[in-house]
C-alpha cells in the first residue's frame, strides 16, 4: 500500500528518509553487530548515540552552553507536574497565560503544589486566540511565568513571547519544537513531546537554564528531580534508547534541508497555501483569530457537522487521513509538521476545492 498524508496532531508523520535510514540499521546498527533496541544504555555504542543526538540538538536549535539538555520519560504531561515540584519552590506561587487545554492542564497540577495566577485566558471564547496581556501583569515575585506556545486542539500561537524580566519564563514547545527558528536565552526551561516534530513517542525533551537545578525540596521523588537528571546525563535509568536514536536521526535530516531557518521557511509556505485557500473560500471557514494562527495546527470547519464528517470520510478514502478535529471542538485539523512536504498540503486544498465544487 502507497503511504498516506498523515495530518495527525501526534503521533505524527515523521521524515520518509528516516524512516529508511532507520529500516536499514533495524537489524544491526553499523559494526555493533545488534540493533540499537537491543543495546545496552552504557555501551559505548549507544553513548556515542546519545551524546550525537544531544550534540546536533544544540547545534541546530542554537542551544546556549548554560543550559542542559535532559532526554526525559513521562510524556510532556510529567512536566505539568515535575516543573512546579523543582521550581515552584521559593514563594510558591507562578502566573499563568491560560491558552488550551494543556495550559488548563498544568494549572490543575501547579495548584497541588502552591498558588497560580491566571493573568489572561481565552476559554470563554474556546481558546480561539491568544489572550492579551501586559508585561506589567506579571507578579514579580512569581517563582516562574508558565504559557503553551502553541495549541494543537485550537490552532494557535503565541506569536510574541511575554517579556518576564528576571522571572524565568516556562513554554511547552511540545507541538511547535524545531518548527521556527528561537531564541532559547529567552527561557528558563522548553520542553516538548517528541511525537510531534521529533520523533516517535515515547521521550520527552527538557531544555533547562542551569541556575534552575537543585532546587527540589527534600523528600522529592529522584525521578523528579532534575538535578539527578543532569548530573546522570539522562541515564539515571535506563531512557528510551530507540526513540532517542530516532531523534538523531530526525536531528540529521533537519540539517540536511538547511537546517531551523530553511524549515520555518518552509512550515510558512504550507500554512500560507492553506490558509490562503481557507480565507477564499465559501464553504471552509478557519477558526482561530488571524494573527495568532498556527503554522502547525490548522483548523477549519463548513459550519455543518454532518457536512464536516462527509469530507474526513472522502478525504480519508483518498488518502487524506487524520483530519478529523479534537473532539472536545469539531470540526478539521490539518497538522502540517516538518516532515508534512508542500506537495502534500498542495493536493489537500486541491480536494478541498473539488469537494466544495461538488457539496456548494
Amino acid at each position: 500500500m502507497e503511504r498516506v498524508y498523515n495530518f495527525s496532531a501526534g503521533p505524527a508523520m515523521l521524515p520518509l528518509e528516516v524512516l529508511e535510514k532507520a529500516q536499514k540499521e533495524l537489524v544491526t546498527y553499523q559494526s555493533s553487530g545488534m540493533s540499537v533496541m537491543e543495546m545496552s544504555h552504557r555501551s559505548k555504542d549507544y553513548e556515542a548515540i546519545i551524546n550525537k543526538t544531544e550534540a546536533t540538538l544544540r547545534e541546530i536549535m542554537d542551544i546556549p552552553d548554560n543550559y542542559e539538555v535532559l532526554f526525559l520519560q513521562g510524556g510532556a504531561s510529567l512536566q505539568f507536574s515535575m516543573i512546579p515540584q523543582n521550581l515552584m519552590t521559593k514563594n510558591k506561587k507562578i502566573d499563568v497565560i491560560d491558552t488550551g487545554s494543556w495550559s488548563a492542564k498544568a494549572i490543575v497540577e501547579a495548584r497541588k503544589f502552591g498558588e497560580v495566577n491566571v493573568v489572561a485566558s481565552s476559554k470563554k471564547d474556546t481558546y480561539s486566540y491568544i489572550p492579551e496581556y501586559k508585561d506589567s501583569d506579571f507578579d514579580k515575585d512569581a517563582d516562574y511565568v508558565y504559557i503553551c506556545s502553541n495549541n494543537t486542539i485550537y490552532g494557535t500561537k503565541f506569536t510574541d513571547i511575554p517579556d518576564t524580566g528576571d522571572i524565568p519564563l516556562i513554554a511547552d514547545m511540545s507541538s511547535m519544537i524545531l518548527s521556527e527558528e528561537i531564541d532559547v536565552s529567552k527561557y528558563g526551561i522548553i520542553f516538548a513531546g517528541a511525537q510531534k516534530n521529533m520523533g516517535p513517542a515515547g521521550v520527552t525533551v527538557v531544555i533547562i537554564r542551569e541556575d534552575l537545578i537543585g532546587h527540589a525540596p527534600e523528600g522529592t521523588p529522584s525521578m523528579l528531580d532534575y538535578k539527578i537528571h543532569a548530573d546522570t546525563k539522562s541515564m539515571f535509568n535506563t531512557p528510551p534508547t530507540y526513540t532517542i536514536y530516532m531523534l538523531g536521526l530526525v536531528f540529521d535530516w533537519i540539517k540536511e534541508q538547511g537546517g531551523i531557518k530553511e524549515i520555518e521557511r518552509i512550515n510558512k509556505e504550507k500554512a500560507g497555501i492553506l490558509y490562503d485557500y481557507l480565507d477564499k473560500s465559501n464553504m471552509f471557514k478557519g477558526t482561530t483569530a488571524v494573527k495568532d494562527r498556527s503554522l502547525m495546527n490548522v483548523t477549519f470547519v463548513t459550519g455543518d457537522a454532518e457536512l464536516d464528517a462527509l469530507f474526513i470520510k472522502e478525504a480519508g478514502e483518498k488518502g487524506f487521513v487524520n483530519l478529523k478535529g479534537h473532539r472536545s471542538v469539531g470540526g478539521m485539523r490539518a497538522s502540517i509538521y516538518n516532515a508534512m512536504p508542500i506537495e502534500g498540503v498542495k493536493k489537500l486544498v486541491e480536494f478541498m476545492t473539488e469537494f466544495e465544487k461538488r457539496n456548494a
